[in-house]
């Protein structure tokens, strides 16, 4: 298979042709003897289309690009995904626990009491131990033993609750793919997974967002492409990725964002969430919902993390510059420092 792959796609210089965004820094001026010294930060800095294209070929296992568009074999496996696509049972992802969506209803409530909230949580013997471990880690361990499940949901609090509830039912979603592509992606999509929600929530404070809806919308986003690797695999059964083009890559991104669409709303999620993940399917810009914005922002945020870790990109790069009118530098710079304070580990690359 593999001598088939080399022989439909030679090797060809590369040519870099970069693809415009709505987010993208506008160009240098003809002359910068006068400009100010923060802008060759940010002349320096990676663009959002390489972040995304650069994050999509790390998680799907292709090598870099040999060209920008494709070639016309490409166009062919491009029309064999896109069916594959419209075909997808999306009830082929690992089921969502079915109490989940009272569940989330109730902890929207400020309500709701912790034996209520024990109530429900018991009723998903998976979930149940997912909480009770979680209240013995050291961020939460307690001077007494927790020696009931209310006592362990008191001790999470809600916010603590949500996501250890969102992480126990999307972290198999993203690490269930299987194939020779599936299982070095489902690592590598669940370290995005944790990072966006991450960053997602710390900026959702800076633009008025719910807490709990901005980590629920920074897990979910990249849900699908899980589903496109899958569906990679399909097409290339034990074969050795071809040097696929940019707008290969570019078109894969676009279906897997579809498919986190399909999936959020199939999963019941709330509106604002549903709203966030349509708008970054096009481009975001400051007209964008706030949680629509906190989600753009946070992606590319945690996409420039994982490739930081995986020697993709210099340690030093930075995003501060990459969303005028959508996100202010400063707040962009802390968010990153925020991450890199809490995501230290080095990327499984296996």
């Amino acid at each position: 298979m593999g001598s088939i792959w080399r022989r439909m796609f030679p090797r060809r210089k590369a040519k870099v042709t970069p693809r415009r965004t709505a987010a993208a820094r506008p160009p240098a001026p003809a002359s910068t003897a006068a400009a100010p010294a923060t802008s060759h930060a940010a002349t320096d800095a990676p663009s959002l289309a390489q972040i995304d294209e650069r994050f999509h070929r790390l998680v799907l296992g292709l090598p870099p690009a040999s060209q920008d568009e494709p070639q016309p074999v490409e166009a062919a496996l491009l029309r064999r995904l896109e069916l594959l696509g419209a075909r997808f049972d999306l009830r082929s992802l690992p089921r969502l626990p079915t109490v989940l969506p009272q569940l989330l209803r109730t902890l929207k409530s400020d309500e709701a009491a912790g034996a209520e909230l024990a109530k429900l949580v018991g009723r998903d013997p998976l979930m149940v131990g997912e909480v009770m471990r979680a209240t013995s880690t050291v961020f939460y361990r307690s001077a007494q033993p927790i020696g009931s499940l209310q006592q362990a949901v008191v001790l999470l609090g809600q916010d603590g609750l949500r996501r250890v509830i969102t992480q126990h039912v999307m972290k198999p979603i993203l690490q269930g793919n299987t194939g020779s592509m599936g299982h070095a992606a489902g690592g590598r999509l669940w370290g995005h997974a944790e990072r966006c929600a991450h960053a997602c929530a710390w900026l959702g404070r800076t633009t008025g967002c719910d807490a709990f809806e901005a980590y629920l919308a920074g897990i979910v986003r990249h849900a699908g492409t899980g589903a496109v690797v899958r569906l990679l695999d399909q097409l290339m059964p034990g074969a050795t990725p071809p040097p696929l083009s940019a707008a290969f890559v570019r078109h894969c991104a676009r279906l897997a964002a579809q498919l986190s669409l399909q999936a959020a709303r199939q999963w019941e999620l709330p509106a604002r969430v549903l709203g966030a993940l349509a708008e970054c399917q096009g481009e975001v810009s400051a007209a964008s919902s706030p949680l629509g914005r906190a989600l753009a922002v946070a992606d590319s945020v945690a996409s420039l993390s994982l490739l930081v870790e995986s020697g993709e990109l210099p340690a030093d790069s930075e995003l501060a510059h990459s969303w005028p009118g959508v996100m202010p530098p400063a707040v962009l710079a802390r968010c990153q420092r925020d991450l890199g304070q809490h995501f230290t580990a080095t990327l499984d690359n296996a």
